[in-house]
């Protein structure tokens, strides 16, 4: 009888000691050049004078940025807080800019399955001519050949007396923040969640049980109008005012250097999600198609009800690589002048000199969004598989 050892594998054969022997490598090789960057930086601090720590954020500023939400005095402010107003810049432009893009990628991608040619070829057109145009050359554009170009305040132009737009920027009528605005938002997304429940137990009346669905969609229409007097009566909203010629309050002001951002953001990122949604349209099984038109669906209900449910499993994984696209691309702002993080921290670290720790806080700023970005689309994903089982 043959022995163990005969029938042992050659250590330098076995798979199973090749794949964690080569694991460990790899972790080794990332810890010595972090080690060695780590060392150099340090050598390179010291001989320089500089102790590594981040006590500059406690110190005085003294240099002004074009906007900010938060409240910034440069002649009192800090490094940290302007930090913060360029974040919260930066958040801005992210947050506008995953919900209208959004909007923007999904009605192209939809549009492209029109049975209208003008619409169809529309779509077609604008996703192939804007991805192929780099998107710092689109925002220049925005910004010098649209924005910049508005008239001057003196020639101001109205829209209906709701909102003006000069080479100051954008006026548009804004809700009034505070508690009350806090509070029926709340009873917004209350309602949403309500027409939400009462929409899928419509669709289960109809496919499963062959009723008419109109209690329901009575129930939905009463809960519509609700929606529509709260942000119509209840918000609160303020129209910009021209107290003198040139000069208007109130609204919201959004200046020409974030509205030629977050436009060029919005129309970039949206022909990639339009491409992304024409796909997970396209990957729906034809005999989907076929059923929902044999079963006398209009298109826009087999597209409503049959088919972009399903495309959803598909679509949504890739949205979150272009979300982060949008986040990361927001730093191209500095070549307009838009006040967001990287442009505020350009500054702060060739007046404070410490690139090293500013960088650093730069880059864990960028991780932790793009984190939250990918955490938050993992559960929108989680919560499409478990509605298809």
């Amino acid at each position: 009888m043959a022995s163990a050892n005969e029938h042992s594998i050659p250590l330098w054969r076995d798979e199973r000691f090749w794949r964690v022997a080569l694991q460990v490598l790899a972790i080794a090789i990332v810890i010595s050049v972090i080690s060695l960057l780590t060392y150099n930086v340090s050598n390179n601090l010291q001989r320089a004078g500089i102790e590594f720590g981040f006590e500059f954020l406690d110190t005085q500023a003294s240099f002004a940025i074009g906007e900010s939400i938060v409240p910034y005095d440069p002649a009192r402010d800090t490094y940290g807080r302007v930090l913060l107003a360029g974040l919260v810049n930066t958040l801005r432009v992210i947050i506008a800019g995953i919900i209208l893009t959004t909007v923007v990628g999904i009605t192209v991608g939809i549009a492209s399955f029109s049975n209208n040619w003008l619409l169809r070829k529309g779509s077609e057109a604008y996703v192939e001519l804007i991805r192929n145009i780099p998107l710092l050359l689109q925002l220049f554009f925005w910004y010098r050949a649209v924005f910049s170009k508005l008239p001057r305040p003196a020639d101001r132009i109205e829209v209906m007396g709701f909102a003006f737009l000069s080479n100051r920027g954008v006026f548009l009528p804004w809700p009034k923040l505070g508690w009350p605005l806090a509070l029926w938002c709340a009873v917004l997304l209350g309602l949403a969640i309500a027409a939400v429940v009462v929409w899928k137990i419509r669709i289960k009346e109809i496919v499963e049980r062959g009723n008419s669905g109109q209690p329901q969609l009575i129930a939905l229409w009463i809960m519509g109008i609700a929606a529509l007097l709260i942000i119509t009566v209840a918000f609160g909203w303020e129209k910009p005012t021209e107290i003198e010629v040139g000069r208007i309050t109130g609204g919201l002001r959004l200046t020409g250097e974030f509205s030629a951002l977050l436009t060029g953001l919005v129309f970039y990122t949206g022909a990639f999600i339009a491409e992304i949604v024409r796909a997970g349209i396209q990957s729906v099984a034809k005999g989907q198609w076929e059923a929902a038109s044999a079963l006398g669906l209009s298109s826009g209900l087999m597209m409503r009800l049959v088919v972009f449910p399903q495309a959803l499993r598909v679509i949504i994984p890739p949205l979150s690589s272009q979300y982060m696209n949008l986040a990361k691309n927001s730093s191209l702002g500095a070549a307009i002048a838009y006040a967001e993080i990287y442009n505020v921290a350009n500054t702060t670290y060739n007046q404070s000199g410490r690139p090293v720790e500013v960088m650093l806080i730069i880059m864990a700023t960028y991780l932790l969004m793009n984190l939250m970005i990918s955490l938050g689309m993992n559960q929108i994903n989680r919560l499409v598989q478990l509605q298809e089982r």
